[in-house]
C-alpha cells in the first residue's frame, strides 16, 4: 500500500500530518497562518485559517496538473483576398469556441488565480482526427458549421484551425488561498468545511464535492472541483431549514449537518447529475435532553457527538437510506469525530485531547470495538531525550501527572472542571531589531479555538501580565466558584538566565484538560494544587509551545486521505517503554565483531557434531538407490468426446527419482467407459503448463502438453475444494520443474505472459527458440506460474520487470518466486509481498421500444435476455452475477457505467436500430432498442514477488530492451498514466528496479501506448489512434526534446506499438498488425506502414527483433481459439518481417513480452525455408502448408 496522510490541527492552529509509513507528526512549516480546521482527501487537503478564508494544499506529484485552453480561428474565402478574416455578418466570430457561439480571442484568456502559470505561448494544433494536417493546421468545409476535412477541395469556402495553450497549477505542497469570485466576495466568513464525494455513484474520476458553513449558519457548495481544476469554479448557496454550525460530507453520497438547536440534517437526492442534492431531512438528536454538536459520515456510517461529549453511532445507513434507523450509544467521550477512508473512525478525546483510532471497524462490524490512542511524537520532539519522552505516558499519549520545569517548557496545573478561563497577555518588551518577531497563537481572538479549549459555559477574558523586568511571573488567579477560600496558586518566577532568551513575551492560558500535579521542588503540595485554579504559561517567543514531556493538545483531525483499515500495519500505537529502551541499549552494546565471532563459533560446533554423528555410519551401503511414491485423489474430468460432461475419475501422480538424482513422473486418470475401466496418462516431462481455470461452480485447472496445445484441448480437471486444487497445482508444478531442472526465480532472459484472468506465467528460453531456419516449436515451451495478479507485464534482459494491475497500480518485480498458493520449496521465503487488485464486472440491461409504453424490458421472443452479458447470449442479472472466482469479493454495489465506447445519454443508455448493432449515445427516430452497462467492483488479495510503485496509476509501461553485453547505468523506463500523461522513470537500475521518481513528458493529447527500442527509439500511440515518435532521446537526455507526428495506416486507428532493436510494429483497433518500413538511424521515423497479419490482439518485439503476438481465431481441433501465443518465423536482419507464424500456448492469453530474451542462437549454415529442394523438409509442415495458402503470410486468420 502506498503511504497516505492523517491530518490534524492542535489548539495553536498548527497543522500536522502523520504518514502511514512514518512514526512522527510532521508540521507544515510553510503554513504562515494558524488554521482552525482541515478536511483531507487523498490528493489534497482543504483548510480554514484563522482569517476565515479557505486554503487548499494539493499534494505534489510527478505528474503536473495541466489544463488545456483552446480557441478556434475562423476564415472565409472570397474571390479578392482568398481566405481572410472578413466574415459574413451571419457568420460566427473570427475567434470562437468549437460551436462558434462564444467570442474567444486569444487575449481574453486569463489565469483563474495566482496559483496558475502559463506553460508556453499559443500554438496551432496540427493534428486532426489522428492524422497530421498541412502546415498551418487548417481544416476545410463548405460552410459554418459543417463537416471539416484536412484536405482543401474546390468547394471549400470556409476553414478553421485550433489554437492551444496550456496552463499549469504551480501551488503544490503549499497552502494556496482560494480566490473569491469576480462577482464579489462572500457575504460572511466560513466556519466549517468538509470535502468528499469522490465516490458518488457514477461520478467522473477526480471530481470532488466541497461543502462549507459560514458564521451566519448558511451552507455553501463549491462547484467545478475536479482533477484539472483543483480550486473549483464558484460558490453556490444551498438553502437550509435552519442555522447550521457544522457539516460532514462522506466519500459517496452522504451529507449530514448539525443545526444550532442540536438537531441534524440529512441531504437527499445527491447523484452524478446533482452533486448538491435536492432536499433536507431533519433527524432528531441522539439524546432528547442534549443536542448534537458534531457529526461525521463515511460511506455507510454516521457518527455523532452530543454536547455532553458522548459518542453515538447511527445504524442502518446506506445510499438508499441516508437517514438510517436509530442511534446506538458508544463508549468514550470525544470533542470531535472524523470518518476517513474505509469507514475508519478518528476522534479527539475530551479528557486528554489526544487523537484516537477506532479499532475493529470492518464491513461486517462498522461500529468497531475499542478506542486506541495514536502515540507518536512530533518531528520537533526527536531532539529530546528518550528517557523524558517515554517517562510520562498516559493512555498512549505523551502526557503525565508530573510536569518538570525546563528552560523552555510549559508549566501546567489543575483548574476547576466547572469553568475554564482562556487569557492572553502580551506585554510590550524591548528586543533587538534583528530578533525574530514573536509568533503569538490566536487563542482568544478566534472563537473556534476558544470553543475547543473551553466549554460553552466557560468565561473568556483577557489579562495583561506585568512588564517583564527581572523575568515574567505568573500572577495569582482569583478562585472560581466552588473553590475553597484562602488557597492561592503558587507563584513561579523564571529568570532570564534560566530561560536563555532576552525577556520573551508570555501568554497565560487556563486549560481544563491539564489534570496534572504541579511539582516545583518541595514548595507545592499535590493535595492542595489539585483543587487550585492555577495557570499554564507559554513562551510565545519560541516556536515550540509544548515541553519535552507533554503531548500536544489536538483540536481537529481529518482522516479522509488516510488509507488504513483494521488489518493495516502502522507503527502509531506502539509506545516506547522503559523495558524497550533497555533492550535497545543492550542490543546497541553488542558490536558486529562479537556477532560475527558468535556465528563462527556456532557454525564450528554444528559442523563438529554432524561429523561425529556421521562417522559411525560410513561403512553402511545405501539402502535405497531410487524412490517411487504415488499421490492419489478423486476428481472430475471433462471428457474428450461428445457428449462433453464432467465424469468422476481417480487421479494419480507417480513420481520416481533415479540414482543420479533426476526426477520424473507420470499422471494417470482412471475412468469408466461402458462399464470398462480405462485410463489416460501423460508424462510429467511432457507437460508444458498448468493453468487455473476460473469457474463459478467448480475449482478447475487445465493440463497442457505439446500435442494438446496443438489441438487447443487440454486435460481439464475439477477438485472438490479450492484447497485441494491448490495442493495439486503446487505439487504438479514442483514435479514439472524438477523433471526439467528448473529451480529458483526466473532468469533475466525469461519470457513473461499474462492470461486474460490475470495469472502470470514465465518461460525460460533456449538458444534454439530463435534459431533460424529451424527454431524450437513454441508449443513445446514450458511455462510455470509466478504468484501475483497483473494485466500487463514488461521486462528487459537486465532483470528489470514491471507489471500493471487491472486497477492501474504499478508493481515492480522483487526477484523472488512463488507466492499465491505456492508454499514451502515452491516459493521463496523473502521478496514475497501482499498484492491486491480491483476489477469491474459488467452486465447489460436491454430494452425494446413499443408504441404504447415506450422502452420496456419486454422484448421480442427472438431478442436477447433483458439482462445479459455483452454478447446477449448469457443471462446475467444483478442477483445471479457472481465475482469471477471465489478469490474475488465484492467491494461496491451495482452502478451505471457511463464510460462506454460510443458514449451514453444522461441515464447511461446507448441506442441502436436492433440487437446487435452499432450503439450510439443519442436517440434517433430509427432506434428501437437500447442498452446500458452496469458495473460492480470486486477485489482480489494474493501474494507474489511484486512490490507496489506508488502513487501514480499507470495504463502502459515499457523498458529499454538490452543485449546480453549491453550495460547501462540507468535503465530507461517509460510509462503512460491512466489519465494519458507520458512519464519517464528515473533511477531504474538492476539493483533498484522500482526507480526513484517520475519525469513528466509534455504532450498535446492523452496517450494510451508507448514503447522504447534500441538506441532509445521511443514510439507512442495517442488515444485518437495517431502515432508519435520522440526525438533526441538519449542517456544524457532521457526525456527527449519533441514529438514527431507519424501518419497512421490508411483509415486505421492504432492502439498498441512495440519497438525492438530496429523493427517497429503496431496493432490497430481492427486487429491488423503493421510493420514500419524505412526505419534507419538517419531517419528513425520510417517511411510507410506495411500490413503483416490480422486477428492480432497484442505484439511484442524483442531485443533481437523477434516478433511474438497474442492472436485470435486460431484453429484448434474443436473450434477457433482466442488469445493464443504465436511466434513469427523467418525473422532475419535482411528479412525483419519474417515469413510465417508458429503457434504456442492458448487460448485465454492476453499479454506477452519477449523483451528480455536476448539469447542469440548459434550461427550455423542451414538451408532456407524457401528452398525448393525436395530433400529439405521444414518442421511443422501442416502449419507451413496452411501458411502458404494465406495472403501476407497470415496464419489461419491470425
Amino acid at each position: 500500500m502506498p503511504s497516505s496522510l492523517l491530518w490534524a490541527v492542535d489548539v495553536y492552529g498548527r497543522v500536522y500530518s502523520l504518514s502511514t509509513a512514518g512514526q512522527q507528526w510532521e508540521q507544515c512549516r510553510h503554513a504562515h497562518l494558524e488554521f482552525k480546521r482541515v478536511s483531507a482527501v487523498q490528493q489534497c487537503c482543504w483548510g480554514i485559517a484563522c482569517d476565515h478564508h479557505i486554503y487548499l494544499n494539493v499534494h505534489a506529484s510527478d505528474v503536473p496538473i495541466r489544463y488545456q485552453e483552446e480557441t478556434y480561428e475562423n476564415q472565409r474565402w472570397n474571390p479578392v483576398d482568398g481566405f481572410s478574416d472578413r466574415l459574413l455578418p451571419s457568420d460566427r466570430w473570427q475567434w470562437s469556441d468549437v460551436t462558434g457561439l462564444t467570442h474567444q480571442p486569444l487575449d481574453s484568456f486569463q489565469l483563474p488565480s495566482e496559483n496558475w502559470e502559463w506553460e508556453a505561448d499559443w500554438y496551432v494544433d496540427e493534428n486532426f482526427g489522428g492524422e497530421p494536417t498541412e502546415k498551418g493546421g487548417w481544416t476545410y468545409a463548405i460552410d459554418f458549421p459543417a463537416t471539416y476535412t484536412k484536405d482543401k477541395k474546390w468547394n471549400s469556402c470556409v476553414r478553421r484551425r485550433r489554437w492551444i495553450r496550456y496552463r499549469r497549477y504551480k501551488s503544490q505542497d503549499t497552502w494556496a488561498k482560494i480566490p473569491s469570485e469576480q462577482t464579489g466576495s462572500l457575504p460572511d466568513p466560513f466556519n466549517d468545511i468538509s470535502c468528499g464525494g469522490w465516490e458518488i455513484t457514477e461520478e467522473p474520476r477526480g471530481r470532488l464535492s466541497l461543502w462549507a458553513v459560514s458564521l451566519q449558519g448558511k451552507v455553501w457548495f463549491r462547484d467545478g472541483i475536479h482533477y484539472l481544476n483543483p480550486e473549483g469554479s464558484v460558490w453556490e448557496e444551498v438553502s437550509t431549514p435552519g442555522e447550521v454550525v457544522q457539516i460532514s460530507c462522506g466519500p459517496a453520497d452522504l451529507v449530514w449537518a448539525v443545526l444550532w438547536e442540536g438537531q441534524l440534517l440529512v441531504r437527499e437526492g445527491i447523484s452524478r447529475d446533482y452533486p448538491k442534492g435536492s432536499s433536507w431531512v431533519v433527524v432528531e438528536s441522539p439524546s432528547p435532553e442534549v443536542g448534537a454538536i458534531h457529526v461525521a459520515v463515511g460511506v455507510n456510517v454516521v457518527w455523532a457527538v452530543t454536547k455532553d461529549h458522548r459518542v453515538w453511532f447511527r445504524r442502518g445507513v446506506n445510499s438508499h437510506n441516508p437517514c438510517g434507523s436509530g442511534w446506538i450509544g458508544m463508549v468514550g467521550e470525544m470533542v470531535m469525530i472524523n470518518v476517513g477512508l474505509n469507514d475508519q473512525v478518528w476522534g479527539i478525546s475530551c479528557e486528554d485531547r489526544a487523537v484516537y483510532f477506532r479499532q475493529g471497524v470492518t464491513v461486517s462490524e462498522l461500529s468497531g470495538k475499542a478506542w486506541k490512542a495514536v502515540s507518536v511524537p512530533r518531528d520537533n520532539e526527536r531532539s529530546h531525550s528518550s528517557a523524558s519522552a517515554s517517562s510520562l505516558q498516559s493512555a498512549g499519549c505523551y502526557f503525565g501527572g508530573e510536569v518538570h520545569l525546563h528552560s523552555q517548557a510549559s508549566v501546567l496545573s489543575d483548574v476547576d472542571s466547572e469553568a475554564e478561563k482562556v487569557t492572553e497577555g502580551a506585554p510590550p518588551t524591548l528586543e533587538p531589531d534583528d530578533a525574530p518577531k514573536p509568533r503569538i497563537p490566536k487563542v482568544t481572538s478566534d472563537s473556534f479555538i476558544s470553543e475547543l479549549v473551553s466549554d460553552r459555559e466557560g468565561q473568556i477574558g483577557r489579562r495583561e501580565g506585568p512588564p517583564a523586568a527581572a523575568g515574567p511571573s505568573i500572577p495569582e488567579e482569583e478562585g472560581t466558584e466552588g473553590e475553597m477560600e484562602g488557597k492561592t496558586a503558587p507563584t513561579i518566577v523564571l529568570s532570564p538566565s534560566q530561560s536563555g532568551v532576552p525577556d520573551p513575551q508570555w501568554s497565560n492560558v487556563d486549560l481544563e484538560e491539564a489534570q496534572t500535579h504541579l511539582t516545583v521542588g518541595t514548595v507545592a503540595d499535590s493535595a492542595e494544587t489539585c483543587s487550585l485554579s492555577s495557570v499554564a504559561t507559554y513562551n510565545l517567543g519560541l516556536e515550540e509551545q509544548y515541553g519535552a514531556d507533554e503531548h500536544p493538545l489536538w483540536a481537529w483531525v481529518s482522516g479522509g486521505g488516510c488509507a488504513v483499515d483494521s488489518h493495516s500495519q502502522v507503527n502509531w500505537f506502539n509506545s516506547t517503554t522503559g523495558l524497550n529502551s533497555s533492550m535497545q541499549a543492550m542490543s546497541l552494546s553488542i558490536t558486529p565483531t562479537q556477532t560475527a565471532a558468535w556465528r563462527k563459533q556456532i557454525f564450528e560446533q554444528l559442523s563438529e557434531r554432524s561429523k561425529r554423528e556421521m562417522e559411525n555410519f560410513k561403512h553402511y551401503e545405501q539402502a535405497i538407490e531410487q524412490s517411487v511414491w504415488v499421490k492419489k485423489g478423486s476428481m472430475q474430468w471433462w471428457r474428450d468426446w461428445k457428449p462433453y460432461k464432467w465424469v468422476d475419475v481417480q487421479f494419480a501422480l507417480e513420481q520416481f527419482s533415479g540414482a543420479e538424482g533426476n526426477k520424473d513422473g507420470i499422471l494417470f486418470i482412471y475412468y469408466t467407459f461402458n462399464e470398462e475401466k480405462k485410463y489416460l496418462h501423460a508424462f510429467i516431462n511432457e507437460v508444458t503448463i498448468l493453468v487455473p481455470v476460473l469457474n463459478e461452480s467448480k475449482h478447475t485447472f487445465a493440463i497442457y502438453t505439446a500435442e494438446r496445445t496443438k489441438q487447443r484441448w487440454p486435460i481439464r480437471l475439477a477438485a472438490a475444494t479450492e484447497l485441494e486444487m491448490h495442493d495439486w497445482l503446487a505439487l504438479l508444478s514442483v514435479s514439472c520443474c524438477d523433471s526439467r531442472g528448473i529451480h529458483g526465480p526466473p532468469s533475466k532472459q525469461a519470457i513473461w505472459s499474462v492470461t486474460c484472468k490475470g495469472d502470470v506465467f514465465v518461460s525460460e528460453p533456449t538458444p534454439s527458440l530463435e534459431a533460424s531456419p529451424y527454431p524450437m516449436p513454441c508449443d513445446q515451451m514450458f511455462w510455470r506460474q509466478v504468484g501475483g495478479h497483473l494485466h500487463i507485464v514488461e521486462c528487459n534482459s537486465l532483470g528489470v520487470v514491471w507489471g500493471i494491475g487491472y486497477d492501474h497500480t504499478a508493481w515492480a518485480y522483487t526477484g523472488g518466486y512463488g507466492g499465491s498458493f505456492f508454499q514451502g520449496l515452491a516459493s521463496s521465503t523473502d521478496n514475497i509481498y501482499t498484492q491486491t487488485d480491483v476489477k469491474s464486472v459488467y452486465i447489460y440491461e436491454n430494452q425494446r421500444w413499443n408504441p404504447v409504453t415506450g422502452y420496456t424490458n419486454r422484448g421480442l421472443p427472438t431478442d436477447r435476455y433483458m439482462w445479459s452479458d455483452a454478447s446477449g447470449l448469457k443471462e446475467c442479472t444483478k442477483a445471479n452475477t457472481k465475482p469471477p472466482s471465489p478469490h474475488w469479493t465484492w467491494v461496491s454495489d451495482w452502478a451505471i457505467d457511463y464510460s462506454v465506447s460510443g458514449g451514453t445519454d444522461r441515464e447511461g443508455w446507448q441506442y441502436a436500430a436492433d440487437f446487435p448493432a452499432s450503439y450510439h449515445g443519442n436517440k434517433t427516430l430509427k432506434d428501437f432498442v437500447r442498452r446500458r452497462r452496469w458495473a460492480r467492483k470486486c477485489k482480489l488479495t494474493t501474494t507474489g514477488p511484486w512490490q507496489e510503485v506508488p502513487p501514480i496509476s499507470l495504463s502502459d509501461v515499457t523498458i529499454l530492451p538490452c543485449g546480453l553485453k549491453n550495460m547501462v547505468e540507468q535503465v530507461p523506463l517509460w510509462a503512460i498514466s491512466n489519465k494519458g500523461d507520458v512519464l519517464c522513470r528515473l533511477g531504474v537500475t538492476s539493483l533498484t528496479p522500482a526507480g526513484t521518481s517520475w519525469l513528466h513528458v509534455g504532450t498535446d493529447q492523452p496517450f494510451k501506448s508507448i514503447s522504447i527500442g534500441g538506441v532509445y527509439q521511443v514510439w507512442a500511440i495517442a488515444r485518437d489512434g495517431s502515432a508519435f515518435y520522440r526525438g533526441s532521446v538519449s542517456a544524457q537526455n532521457p526525456a527527449g526534446d519533441c514529438w514527431y507526428h507519424i501518419p497512421s495506416p490508411n483509415r486505421q486507428k492504432l492502439k498498441q506499438v512495440s519497438v525492438g532493436r530496429t523493427s517497429v510494429y503496431a496493432v490497430d483497433e481492427n486487429g491488423n498488425l503493421w510493420y514500419r518500413q524505412g526505419v534507419t538511424p538517419s531517419y528513425p521515423q520510417g517511411s510507410m506502414w506495411e500490413h503483416i497479419s490480422n486477428n492480432v490482439r497484442k505484439v511484442s518485439v524483442g531485443p533481437l527483433d523477434q516478433v511474438w503476438i497474442i492472436a485470435d481465431k486460431v484453429q484448434g481441433s474443436h473450434s477457433l481459439s482466442c488469445g493464443t501465443v504465436c511466434h513469427r518465423l523467418g525473422v532475419q536482419p535482411m528479412e525483419p518481417k519474417g515469413q510465417s507464424w508458429d503457434y504456442g500456448i492458448g487460448g485465454g492469453w492476453d499479454h506477452i513480452t519477449v523483451r528480455g530474451n536476448a539469447v542469440e542462437a548459434p550461427r550455423i549454415r542451414m538451408p532456407s525455408l524457401t528452398d525448393n529442394s525436395s530433400n529439405v523438409t521444414a518442421p511443422r509442415s501442416p502449419l507451413l502448408s496452411r501458411e502458404q495458402s494465406e495472403m501476407n503470410g497470415n496464419a489461419v486468420g491470425c
